[in-house]
């Protein structure tokens, strides 16, 4: 069967759509009515007929009508439908690892999503939770691995992303701190330097959560660089992970930020509120409990990071 051959064809795209929309309905659950599925894809009602039956005839899915009840999906085979819809591989994003949290994390993630379809997921590592959820919003990447309090910052920004796994606290950071280059500052005061990065939806957010009612100047400067830049004294004091401080035993002085919760502690996967069969797909293959549990184990050295 050359699935490539058929979606060069005429009705090929309304068969790509259509099993993107297919993929994310499970055995048993009421589907759209033709005339739905018209509207959603924008087609002719022939032109989806068409789909539907090729998509039937080459076994990807069975629907049966049950009358005015409407038509249910009573087999799939996710394979073929993944085949049809042209999801060959599956792209993640999640933050540089540089604290064995992370590392943890990212080799959770890899080592978990081995699945029973072939379709191979890789992580890339990019700085900046906005800089993340950008390239999901632009089909870039598939998902991507953010602090729950990031997400629900560009979920309330009305930004179409939707959190489809939650990996609980302090999976993704023990905690969020305020360093300061001065060994005997305890708090931000008037007249400090304070790196900030704009990228960092935590990072950003909680440098002027500190500095609030505080006559400080902010500098841009890019995370990874914020810590030498303290150190160094060129800033006088900005936010960090505290992971990355006890992973690296910088002798640095700090205190931690109060928070109301914790979810910037929380890692959580977005995807693309309008890729509901890569929502579908993600959610079956990644298992949250063996991601955490291989998490742990690089944490405590048992297991050597792989990612």
């Amino acid at each position: 069967m050359d699935y490539q051959d058929q979606l060069l064809s005429k009705n090929g795209i309304a068969i790509i759509n259509l099993a993107k929309v297919l993929l994310s309905f499970d055995i048993g659950q009421r589907t759209p009515t033709v005339t739905e599925l018209c509207e959603q894809l924008n087609l002719s009602r022939g032109t989806v007929q068409n789909a539907l039956k090729t998509l039937q005839t080459n076994d990807a899915v069975r629907i049966e009508s049950k009358g005015h009840l409407g038509s249910y999906i009573v087999k799939k085979n996710t394979k073929i439908l993944l085949q049809y819809a042209g999801i060959s591989s599956l792209v993640g994003a999640m933050p540089l690892p540089y604290s064995k949290k992370y590392e943890g994390l990212a080799s959770g993630l890899v080592t978990a999503m081995e699945n029973n379809y072939n379709i191979p997921i890789t992580m890339s590592y990019m700085r900046g939770a906005k800089n993340r959820i950008a390239m999901v919003l632009a089909h870039r990447y598939d998902f991507a691995v953010v602090s729950k309090y990031a997400a629900l910052e560009q979920i309330n920004r009305k930004l179409p992303i939707t959190i489809i796994k939650d990996f609980g606290r302090y999976s993704y950071c023990s905690a969020h701190v305020v360093i300061f280059h001065d060994p005997k500052a305890k708090a931000i005061t008037d007249g400090m330097r304070i790196g900030i990065d704009a990228d960092s939806i935590d990072q950003s957010d909680m440098t002027k959560r500190a500095c609030r009612g505080k006559s400080v100047k902010y500098y841009p400067v890019e995370y990874s660089s914020l810590l030498k830049r303290v150190i160094s004294g060129d800033l006088d004091a900005t936010v960090w992970n505290q992971d990355e401080i006890t992973d690296t035993l910088a002798k640095v002085n700090y205190t931690e930020i109060t928070m109301d919760n914790v979810l910037d502690t929380e890692a959580v996967i977005v995807v693309n509120s309008g890729a509901k069969e890569i929502e579908s797909l993600l959610s079956e293959v990644i298992n949250t409990e063996a991601v955490l549990k291989i998490q742990k184990l690089v944490m405590e050295g048992k297991v050597t990071p792989s990612y």
